[in-house]
């Protein structure tokens, strides 16, 4: 029996396209894309990779028989799109802004009906996507140490799948973000020409930024702005509350993989932005944060400094007759101020006359000083 979903698709098919996708309805096949679309959503969480020969398939499955490590390690998984081809019309438009997209999906510590403070990362995923033609290109994971709450409480290990042993043996969130950028440079993505992809605002806006504040870091500037996705989405299947297994299952896609498993959360956020792409979806930035205000310089004050001239009258004899006459000047060209020694020695009680600039503060000005007649 075909799905209501499908049914205007199976009316508007040929005749034999229709018979594969009741062949396909009968036996209950998982959707999947042709290599026009350029959409390769693997129903694997471990690394997906295609090769061209049987040679090469048999190293794969040897590959495959490691089991996977446990460690924090980051994982770097590289997949197919060489069968992909270019997207047209309005997803190609939307794309052509960026060369990748990076999609991320952070799980951090948690606690059941209880707010953990200071909240941290304790999985760093990414796929990298083929923004030409939806084609998954990498994966990344590394697990992260949390410094504040180091132990994971048993209702955030039954959320995410995580073990403790994974996250002591993972490292700090500088060097994940680290990782995350040679990873990036490793893919062949340039920094200049991607955008990361999140389903909501929460990984970005929030979990990142603040983490990063209240340890001081800085974190590469493509985190900065980034594409909700939830908004393309609800541009194409309508407004509505869904979270994003929900979103999956409405646009026809297999969900593939553990709900918060952050790695297999990303896997499927990365298969349903290319759906949303093939659909004719506008991909661009939703969101950003604000880099913070340069302050204004103050301005500091300044002692205008007069120019030094010769004293007009350097003999001062006449200066020296009960008042400081109009006449007499230092070197800064101020009315030349008297004063009286008094520190004790042979010159105490006798008059001179320094710079008319003195003040308790900074003292003279200029260096004029000349004892009285």
């Amino acid at each position: 029996m075909l799905r209501p979903s499908a049914a205007a698709a199976f009316r508007s098919a040929d005749p034999a396209a229709r018979g594969a996708m009741a062949l396909q309805q009968q036996h209950n096949l998982p959707r999947s894309t042709t290599a026009a679309q350029g959409t390769h959503c693997l129903p694997s969480t471990e690394a997906a990779f295609r090769p061209a020969n049987p040679a090469a398939r048999g190293d794969k499955a040897q590959r495959q028989s490691l089991a996977p490590p446990t460690t924090a390690a980051q994982g770097k998984h590289h997949h197919s799109s060489a069968t992909a081809s270019r997207p047209t019309g309005p997803a190609a438009r939307g794309a052509m802004e960026f060369d990748y997209f990076v999609v991320i999906d952070f799980e951090a510590t948690c606690e059941r009906d209880s707010r953990i403070y200071p909240q941290e990362i304790i999985e760093f995923p990414a796929v990298l996507v083929d923004a030409a033609t939806g084609g998954l290109v990498s994966s990344f994971r590394t697990y992260v140490r949390p410094r504040h709450h180091p132990r994971l409480t048993e209702f955030c290990s039954e959320l995410t799948g995580i073990r403790q042993d994974q996250v002591d043996g993972g490292v700090d969130l500088e060097q994940a973000l680290a990782m995350h950028d040679a990873w990036l440079k490793e893919a062949g993505a340039a920094k200049n020409s991607l955008a990361v992809v999140t389903w909501g605002d929460w990984d970005c806006r929030t979990m990142l930024e603040f983490e990063c504040s209240f340890k001081c870091l800085t974190k590469p500037s493509y985190f900065n702005q980034w594409v909700n996705l939830r908004i393309p989405f609800e541009a194409v299947f309508g407004a509505g509350r869904r979270n994003l297994q929900e979103a999956v299952a409405e646009a026809g896609l297999q969900w593939n993989g553990r709900l918060h498993c952050g790695l297999d959360d990303a896997r499927n956020t990365a298969c349903l932005l290319a759906e949303l792409m093939q659909r004719g979806a506008t991909i661009c930035i939703t969101g950003s944060l604000a880099p913070p205000p340069h302050p204004e310089p103050q301005p500091q004050p300044q002692q205008i400094l007069q120019p030094q001239q010769p004293p007009v009258n350097r003999s001062l004899s006449s200066c020296f007759s009960g008042a400081v006459a109009a006449d007499c000047y230092c070197y800064c060209g101020m009315a030349i101020r008297r004063g009286v020694m008094a520190t004790p020695g042979p010159m105490q009680g006798h008059h001179f006359f320094i710079c008319g600039n003195w003040t308790p503060s900074l003292g003279p000005v200029c260096p004029f000083f000349v004892w009285a007649a």
